[in-house]
């Protein structure tokens, strides 16, 4: 029997053209995203379902219907889905790891680079036609070559970030992680085991944590207080890591330089506090927005959904 698939939006075509060649796949006109219930709905009615990080399945859309048997998460981040709920119920869940370091690894640099030379505040100065000319003292930014690094997470976006930060840039790394990695030396990356101290010492902070219970609220009022005076906070894993509000009181009163983001804690509703402030970069989730990454990411979830069907092992099964 052919399985019967649900995208819960588009993927690239190509992707979408091979899904069509191997499954029943259901396609959506649109592209906004679907509600509650009409995930709670689909769970009845396809095999398999393919969400996005948009998608929250929780435990009300699983207990939606019984013919659901696989989650096949386009994205590596799953914490939008109740693992639990799903596995009470035999359904497997699986991730797309891997493929999208390097362009989120390219976009936390963007990020660094745009925070350090005030490249936002600069564009807009410009557009609005309140440019008068250069001058020496026109909108002055920071320099990254010498200065700190501190990478909160160190997997694979992580040192993807610091390889390029201290190979490009000529940065110093730091890194808070669970333990010690074998990938610092290359790096001569100092590993700090208290966040506190990373946040004291790090003139640019970046985030490279899962999302979920575990890290939510990890930079609350009180990190953000801890960290370097002038230093510049960059987020480009999940938006509930981050106390927004504590954020946007550290970038108005002068305590953090800067800072950039590409995630929010209830997307795509940006915290109103942040968008009236000029010393913040704020990017639409452009993450893994590269043509080659969304592809690379449609085609490992067909690579674990044809696993599926074959009955075989899940490459990148989370739960």
């Amino acid at each position: 029997m052919t399985l019967r698939l649900l995208l819960s939006r588009r993927w690239p075509e190509t992707v979408e053209r091979a899904l069509a060649d191997r499954f029943d796949v259901v396609l959506r006109e649109g592209d906004a995203p679907m509600s509650q219930g009409e995930l709670a709905a689909a769970m009845g009615e396809c095999d398999v379902l393919c969400p996005t990080v948009s998608d929250r399945i929780d435990a009300a859309v699983i207990a939606g219907g019984d013919r659901v048997r696989l989650i096949a998460n386009y994205g590596v981040g799953f914490d939008h889905i109740d693992l639990a709920a799903a596995g009470a119920r035999g359904i497997a869940v699986t991730n797309t790891p891997g493929v999208l370091t390097d362009a989120t690894a390219d976009l936390a640099l963007t990020l660094i680079l745009m925070c350090a030379r005030r490249a936002g505040e600069g564009e807009r100065e410009l557009r609005r036609g309140d440019w008068s000319g250069w001058r020496p003292t026109q909108m002055i930014g920071s320099a990254l070559r010498g200065k700190v690094l501190g990478v909160v997470g160190f997997g694979r976006i992580g040192q993807a970030v610091a390889e390029r930060a201290r190979h490009g840039f000529g940065m110093r790394i730091a890194y808070h992680a669970r333990r010690e990695s074998e990938a610092a030396a290359a790096l001569e990356a100092g590993f700090c085991p208290d966040l506190i101290d990373l946040l004291g010492t790090a003139d640019i902070v970046s985030l490279h944590v899962p999302g979920g219970e575990e890290t939510a609220n990890l930079v609350n009022a009180s990190a953000i207080a801890a960290m370097k005076p002038g230093s510049y906070l960059v987020n480009t894993a999940r938006g509930g890591v981050v106390d927004h509000a504590a954020l946007a009181e550290a970038l108005r009163n002068g305590h953090l330089a800067g800072a950039g983001l590409d995630v929010y804690p209830d997307e795509p509703c940006v915290p109103p506090a942040l968008l009236a402030l000029e010393n913040v970069v704020l990017l639409p989730h452009l993450g893994s927005a590269t043509a080659e990454a969304r592809e690379a990411m449609g085609l490992r979830a067909l690579a674990n959904i044809e696993a599926f069907a074959a009955g075989k092992p899940l490459p990148d099964k989370v739960g």
